[in-house]
């Protein structure tokens, strides 16, 4: 197979060097036909990677053009560059794309291939059965179980929705006519730019932060009510619309709300468009065409000069009067309904993609010998699998659920244990208690013996510490466990306490009568050395986490 494409590359082509050399299947990429596509399925520095597992690697010329990965680029990594698409997909086992085949790429297929790419089967039916019909196997990336953990690393859906979130707010600021940020200057002030963002899926959530990170004021709405902390936590503020009902819809997507909840959210929508600058929206449901959110007449009711960013115009818009692929201005308002904001940021967006595959050919290559394994029993690769070997796979069963059902059955079956063994069941708690009392009883009889023995300011010195060791214990062990990070820079100030004491301790004294014996000054110096580490420990710690918040 590998043989049939070489012979197909014309003279102009550089030799594949013999370390690139693999008896592993061989991943194709060819270049995207689709209008306005500037992406690429695998960048070279992917590709060295993927020549690890061992695959090989042929790329269409040109391919990474747009992206800024030049032909040669991908020869120095290892990859063979053919001149044809019909040469790229007669010669490979895999093909990676981005965008769903076209008609005539179909065509070029053949039995026994496997194509991962985007894919949509809920909304290309047709496609489907044409793929099918070429008896090939077919992963569509976007029908990724999202709710896996181990899934994350591989979850394309969410690396290029950051990136859209990203670019439509440039495309806003580009379109907005003054700053984002407010500003006195000696001319006069400008007021900071306020901007609302409908939705706060992964797109909304980096919209946001990109738009609160250029100094405007961000408000944010989405049905789904638990990322309202994941707003304001990115310096937004969450709109609440008045009316209770949960917009969860599962998969990391929202569901159709009721006619009751999407009246009060158009009331909500109105007054944000009367008061805002600028608007962003997100929504989308999957396999349906996106909700009308913004109508004709809200817009009308917006301020001269504002904008709206439509990042739902591929699927016809959140907006009565968006244009997808264009960019119009209605009744004083600039409507941008670009369809290619991932690939408006191409380099960036294929790095992030060509990423994800990576991942995912590292979970079919376990072996690491560039044979790949469409495991059906792996949750991930099922759900992905929409078509294996022409049979139609779509869609998937639901991922098995971890033991959780065995787990949540052993607290019930435990007490009924407990009753079967005699009349002891109602024996337990009485049992609990008098064990409680002798444990006090035992402890406060030792209390009174080191009492009786030791010298009098002892006493008070012993009951200090013990109310401080309760007190620390209640303070750290009642601090949620996301603190527990910052917890230790306040630790630092109580360590440095106890370096103070124990320096007193070990320091000279004036008369042999109150100098310490050589127990304390050993136990002092001990204390000493372990606060030491504690203190710096914790500073070095908290210069760590405090790095990931400097830009």
């Amino acid at each position: 197979m590998q043989a049939g494409a070489t012979t197909q590359e014309t003279s102009n082509q550089t030799a594949v060097p013999p370390s690139s050399i693999h008896t592993g299947q061989r991943i194709g990429v060819p270049r995207e036909t689709f209008p306005d596509e500037k992406r690429v399925a695998t960048v070279p520095e992917v590709v060295e990677k993927l020549i690890k597992l061992g695959f090989s690697v042929a790329v269409e010329s040109g391919a990474g053009d747009a992206a800024n990965c030049s032909d040669d680029t991908y020869r120095a990594a290892g990859a063979t560059v053919l001149d044809s698409a019909a040469a790229l997909w007669s010669g490979s086992d895999i093909v990676f794309k981005v965008r769903p085949p076209s008609a005539d790429e179909v065509a070029l297929m053949r039995e026994g291939q496997i194509l991962i790419g985007f894919i949509w089967p809920a909304q290309n039916p047709d496609l489907m059965q044409q793929l099918a019909a070429k008896k090939v196997t077919v992963l569509a990336i976007d029908a990724l179980p999202r709710m896996l953990s181990r899934a994350q690393k591989m979850d394309a859906l969410t690396s290029q929705a950051g990136v859209a979130g990203y670019r439509a707010v440039i495309e806003a600021a580009n379109a907005f006519g003054r700053f984002f940020n407010g500003q006195i200057t000696a001319a006069g002030k400008v007021p900071p730019a306020k901007v609302f963002i409908a939705g706060a899926g992964v797109a909304g959530l980096a919209a946001i932060g990109t738009a609160a990170g250029l100094g405007a004021i961000v408000r944010a709405n989405d049905t789904r009510a638990e990322v309202a902390d994941q707003v304001v936590s990115l310096g937004g503020e969450f709109v609440k619309v008045d009316y209770e009902e949960e917009g969860s819809g599962g998969g990391g997507y929202a569901k159709v709300m009721s006619e009751g909840f999407q009246q009060a959210q158009r009331a909500m929508y109105a007054k944000q468009a009367r008061e805002v600058d600028i608007i962003i929206t997100t929504a989308l449901i999957p396999g349906k065409p996106a909700p009308k959110l913004i109508t004709a007449e809200m817009v009308q009711s917006m301020k001269p000069g504002s904008v709206i960013v439509d990042m739902a115009a591929e699927q016809g818009g959140n907006c009565e009067l968006t244009e997808p692929g264009r960019v119009v201005v209605k009744h004083g308002v600039t409507i941008v309904g670009y369809t290619d904001l991932v690939s408006r940021l191409a380099k960036q967006s294929s790095t992030l993609y060509s990423t994800n595959l990576f991942r995912l050919s590292e979970e079919l290559c376990k072996t690491k010998d560039g044979l790949v394994n469409v495991n059906m029993e792996d949750d991930a690769i099922r759900g992905l699998t929409v078509i294996k070997n022409g049979e139609v796979t779509w869609p998937p069963p639901a991922p098995k659920l971890a033991v959780a059902p065995a787990a949540a059955a052993k607290p019930v079956a435990a007490p009924a244990a407990k009753k079967a063994h005699g009349h002891g069941g109602g024996d337990s708690e009485p049992m609990a208690g008098s064990k409680l009392a002798i444990v006090f009883g035992v402890a406060a009889a030792l209390f009174w013996l080191i009492g009786a023995s030791a010298p009098p300011a002892f006493l008070s010195h012993f009951t200090v510490f013990v109310l401080a060791c309760f007190v620390g214990y209640m303070v750290v062990w009642n601090v949620k466990p996301a603190l527990h990070t910052p917890l230790m820079s306040v630790t630092n100030a109580i360590s440095s306490i106890i370096a103070i004491g124990a320096l007193v301790q070990v320091s000279p004294w004036s008369s042999a009568v109150d100098r310490p014996n050589d127990m304390i000054s050993w136990v002092a110096a001990a204390a000493i050395v372990l606060t030491a580490i504690n203190m710096f420990g914790g500073f070095a710690v908290t210069q760590r986490m405090l790095a990931m918040f400097r830009k």
